[in-house]
């Protein structure tokens, strides 16, 4: 199992920056212009069972991603004050042997720590995770790196 973990800090309450998670248009935000991906369909929100569904293009290869969310930690299931803490979703189709990948937020001086936390196997065992994972993580890193400038962008700007 590899992991992958990219956070930062943003400028807004916690609930700004979830609620922007929530928003119909998130995928379309924060999937980088540069990676070959269409959005297939989004149903459900951030509930447990919501779907994301998504084609990915590996050169000429179109392949599925579906994803469900298993977890999801928010004001209707918690009050208090870690409401709005985190949600999960489960890679059901898609090019990986496994993914889970969590997105965390957590007060922190009036500001977000957003974290996205990723737990992962590749198709091939442990010779394609040795000689592939520094490459998936780049991937990986420059993807959440995207993200995480629009929402800091689109949270401290409101």
């Amino acid at each position: 199992m590899l992991h992958f973990r990219y956070s930062s800090l943003i400028n807004a309450p916690v609930e700004d920056v979830w609620n922007f998670h929530e928003r119909s248009d998130i995928l379309q935000l924060l999937t980088p212009p540069w990676q070959p991906v269409e959005i297939i369909r989004r149903e459900g929100g951030l509930d447990v069972g919501a779907i994301t569904e998504f084609r990915l293009w590996l050169g000429p290869i179109p392949v599925q991603w579906l994803a469900v969310h298993t977890e999801c930690d928010c004001a209707e299931r918690s009050g208090g004050a870690n409401r709005y803490r985190l949600f999960t979703d489960e890679q059901k189709q898609g090019p990986m042997e496994s993914w889970v990948h969590r997105h965390q937020f957590s007060a922190e001086q009036g500001q977000t720590r957003l974290t996205d936390a990723i737990s992962y196997s590749l198709p091939g065992g442990w010779l394609a995770e040795n000689l592939l994972a520094w490459w998936v993580n780049s991937r990986l890193e420059d993807m959440f790196r995207y993200r995480h400038e629009v929402t800091k962008r689109e949270c401290e700007n409101k």
